[in-house]
């Protein structure tokens, strides 16, 4: 026997080896799954980025399990009906909740009492990816940057307002500290979400909004709005022309968050482990991927353990962040 021959059989059995043990995979998370009706939780209206993210991975579940997938949306409290509804749901892994930093570790840093305790009542399943906060003004207003809407803004006394997606979040802390930034203090109005703050701005009755990327990228690349600056630390690959505030000249006012799944208190580590294998491996297939890339998200996934880790290492910085922007737990 040649020696090509033996590698070649070397190759192929353990090219075998790793289909076998990717099959086995996808087995052991497709039996670990739940059966029947599977039910995913948005803290937020229809129509926003974390509704319209919700819904394409909902559509993959759908496809890759055959399962039927709904996205039910409980909107109110910066989320925290979303998160009330979780915690007492069955622990069987039927009812999932696609959340936001924004909710679970700001509820958490900026409540002294959020009704829900981040570490004992929701449980951490897997990343889906990290995101931006955007600062956007109306098109209405004919503001291409921010430069031009420092200008708009000494032009315009009393009105130094803007709308935040989730009050007490760091959606609302990042419009304050920009306008201490600039040099002129920003107050935030609150709204239920990115859906009414979006009619809002395009309608010219709120001068500015601030929210996560993904909010906002598809409307900025639709002129209805005008992103004009972004918490990012580095550009977005897929979005390299959105200014970043450390190209501005503020790159104190850095931050990132993320977006992911969470389940009931009390779950299996077969079902949190099923789930992560497949919630992974759907935000990775080429076309979901390339969906939520769409809407703004920096698409990373990864364990269990590293999404807990990345979550308490927010909790940290987020509360510097609320505690620069001058406010205290309430």
């Amino acid at each position: 026997m040649s020696i090509g021959s033996t590698s070649r059989r070397t190759i192929l059995k353990a090219g075998g080896a790793i289909a076998a043990a990717t099959l086995g995979n996808r087995a052991f998370a497709q039996q670990a799954l739940p059966t029947g009706t599977i039910r995913i939780l948005v803290g937020f209206p229809p129509g926003g980025g974390t509704d319209i993210m919700a819904r394409y991975i909902a559509d993959k579940l759908r496809e890759r399990t055959g399962s039927n997938v709904i996205v039910d949306n409980r909107p109110g409290a910066s989320g925290s009906i979303a998160i009330d509804t979780l915690k007492k749901s069955p622990a069987d892994g039927t009812v999932l909740m696609y959340g936001t930093s924004a909710t679970t570790v700001a509820l958490t840093v900026t409540r002294k009492t959020p009704g829900f305790d981040l570490e004992k009542d929701l449980t951490p399943i897997a990343l889906t990816g990290a995101t931006a906060t955007a600062y956007v003004v109306s098109s209405t207003l004919g503001v291409k940057n921010l430069n031009e809407y420092m200008a708009w803004l000494k032009k315009n006394p009393g009105k130094e307002t803007f709308g935040t997606t989730a009050p007490g979040s760091n959606t609302h802390f990042f419009g304050v500290l920009l306008g201490q930034a600039i040099a002129t203090p920003l107050e935030a109005v609150a709204y239920k979400g990115a859906a009414p703050l979006l009619g809002d701005l395009f309608a010219g009755h709120v001068a500015a909004g601030c929210g996560g990327v993904t909010d906002f990228l598809t409307h900025h690349q639709a002129d209805k709005i005008r992103i004009i600056a972004v918490s990012s630390p580095r550009r977005l690959p897929f979005a390299p022309d959105l200014p970043i505030v450390s190209e501005l000249g503020y790159p104190s006012l850095n931050y990132e968050g993320f977006y992911g799944f969470y389940g009931p208190p009390k779950m299996s580590p077969a079902i949190i482990d099923a789930w992560n294998r497949e919630l992974s491996a759907a935000t990775e297939s080429p076309d979901l991927r390339t969906k939520l890339l769409n809407t703004g998200l920096d698409v990373r996934t990864g364990t269990t353990a590293e999404f807990t880790n990345r979550q308490s290492r927010l909790v940290v910085s987020f509360t510097e962040m609320m505690r620069k922007a001058g406010f205290a737990p309430e």
